[in-house]
């Protein structure tokens, strides 16, 4: 399935995504895609209903809706760092022996078509497209690849905003300038595990103002999905909703030379492969 929520920030309604644009409504029976309705096994829940609905016709058309990010507010945000190594070369760091973690204030995360907004003071606003994977189960020191894959509820696209100079030129730690407000697009949809036959097979790319920025695979991943989320677990406990980033392949702007970073008035579209399509336009400070 693919769960998808639709309607204003703050007032989305959750549903599951019918072909291209319709879907069918179920905020008579779920009230959100949170940590309660994953910890709850609501995909399993909602599969027969659906499945019932479309055969009733009670599917709606997506329309001019806003479409938001698929899930609730997580309780965190994980995110890997220089998980492919052609990123990790361009950037001129070493391939990493173990995977690098930062964290992403949750409050970034917004729908996928929403604006990103420059925060002040910004002089090196960079994009990264990623897999987003998004925790369907409580976790902690999972013993095995197999026991992380049941422990994951699907897959998402996720825009990894970045500030680099906030990232790397401010001291401290890299979630500074990962964290400012609309920095975590997701979505268009959450496309449930087992829609997802190879997770390490998938492609994914990313245009700016129509040119092409980044184009990669998830095979060339450092570290794959079900080894992030195994070896995550033995160090913090994973929620039901929470979101982890993956890392992201080549060709972000501080990758260029020169470097390319974005202004207001550009637009940012990205996808991967059989999980849908971002458009992003950037907006001026506040």
């Amino acid at each position: 399935m693919k769960l998808i929520r639709i309607g204003e920030m703050g007032a989305e309604r959750p549903g599951v995504l019918v072909g291209e644009s319709s879907y069918v409504a179920l905020s008579d029976i779920v009230d959100d895609f949170d940590a309660e309705f994953f910890a709850s096994g609501g995909v399993a829940r909602i599969r027969p209903v659906v499945e019932q609905r479309i055969r009733a016709g009670r599917v709606e058309a997506l329309g001019e809706e806003r479409i938001g990010a698929p899930f609730a507010r997580p309780h965190q945000i994980l995110c890997i760092g220089l998980n492919y190594s052609d990123h990790a070369a361009e950037t001129g760091q070493a391939v990493p022996d173990e995977p690098i973690l930062f964290t992403k204030s949750p409050n970034t995360l917004v729908g996928p078509n929403d604006d990103v907004r420059i925060p002040r003071g910004s002089t090196k606003l960079d994009w990264e497209v990623e897999l987003g994977i998004l925790i369907g189960q409580r976790a902690s020191y999972l013993s095995s690849r197999e026991e992380a894959g049941a422990a994951i509820a699907g897959w998402a696209v996720v825009n990894d905003v970045s500030e680099r100079a906030f990232q790397t030129e401010r001291g401290g730690q890299w979630s500074k300038g990962k964290s400012a407000e609309t920095f975590n697009p997701a979505g268009p949809w959450l496309v449930t595990r087992d829609e997802v036959p190879d997770v390490t097979a998938l492609d994914l790319w990313l245009d700016v103002n129509g040119v092409r920025r980044q184009t990669g695979s998830t095979s060339t991943m450092v570290f794959d999905a079900l080894e992030i989320v195994r070896y995550l677990s033995q160090f913090l406990v994973l929620e039901p909703g929470d979101l982890i980033n993956t890392g992201t392949p080549p060709g972000v702007g501080m990758g260029h030379t020169p470097p390319v970073f974005l202004a207001a008035g550009d637009v940012v579209e990205l996808g991967i492969d059989g999980l849908g399509a971002q458009r992003q336009v950037i907006v001026e400070p506040r």
